[in-house]
């Protein structure tokens, strides 16, 4: 009886495991304070840097988890790196520097010897044939400022150091627009969020402003993608006309073909 029990605990959690995980997305990226806070209290103004690096490095590192919200945590922590608040600036910038960076280097030799498989197994749902194109049109057109654009698009900027470890670019070339990208996507929301988040309209609307954060961030991902698939139906349609309009008969062909069908 205890170990039929025991078992259905053990089932019960594990179904619980993936909802419980949905809902703290979901909860961090309407309002990641209560996290932060809890972090500082519970590990203390040193080793409360561990998660925040490892969210980073998360997102940006393993093309596996896109989801994670690296522009909402990096404003609430711009907010808690002010006086008093728990967390130094200096601190909190090196530290997503080097996560950012470090991530997006993790994800680039991680394409460079698994990209293949990793794409073939289709176990990254998120990694489209729609999302590859979008990037390819990217780094065809821009080159390695893709690596420092994409920072700040999410989904994109963890599928962006992939597709180029897949061999859209050299490691130093890389290395050189990996380390702008970061510092530059870390410094913006960073510092708007240590200077503009003590305002008290941003306190009282303090989960609206993130998840408009989110949300502009990801826009220009919207907006390319509603161009993509405008332009698909619009190729589709030109080259249904065109097989239409080749199917049909030459003028010359038409008139024999009424001429036989008068004679008869």
């Amino acid at each position: 009886m205890y170990k039929q029990s025991r078992g259905l605990r053990d089932a019960q959690a594990r179904k619980a495991a993936p909802v419980n995980f949905i809902d703290f997305i979901i909860t961090f990226l309407r309002d990641p304070r209560p996290y932060v806070a809890g972090w500082i209290a519970a590990l203390g103004p040193v080793l409360v840097y561990a998660p925040l690096f490892l969210v980073v490095f998360i997102e940006t590192g393993v093309v596996f988890f896109p989801f994670l919200p690296g522009d909402s945590l990096l404003f609430v922590c711009g907010v808690f790196s002010a006086e008093g608040w728990g967390l130094n600036l200096a601190a909190t910038l090196i530290v997503f520097y080097a996560a950012a960076i470090l991530g997006n280097t993790s994800n680039y030799w991680i394409a460079r010897f698994f990209g293949k498989r990793i794409i073939d197994s289709g176990k990254v749902k998120a990694l489209t044939p729609e999302r590859m194109a979008k990037l390819d049109e990217f780094f065809a057109k821009y080159g390695g400022l893709t690596i420092v654009i994409t920072r700040f698009m999410p989904f994109l900027r963890t599928f962006s150091p992939f597709v180029a470890g897949m061999g859209h670019m050299n490691f130093g070339k890389f290395t050189l627009f990996n380390a702008i990208g970061g510092v530059a996507w870390v410094s913006v929301f960073v510092l708007v969020g240590y200077f503009f988040g003590g305002v008290p309209f941003v306190q009282e609307h303090f989960s609206t402003i993130v998840i408009a954060i989110v949300l502009v961030s990801v826009l220009p991902a919207i907006i390319g993608a509603v161009k993509a698939f405008l332009s698909s139906r619009k190729e589709k349609k030109e080259k249904q006309a065109q097989q239409e309009t080749q199917e049909l008969p030459e003028p010359q062909e038409q008139q024999e073909v009424q001429e036989q069908q008068d004679k008869m």
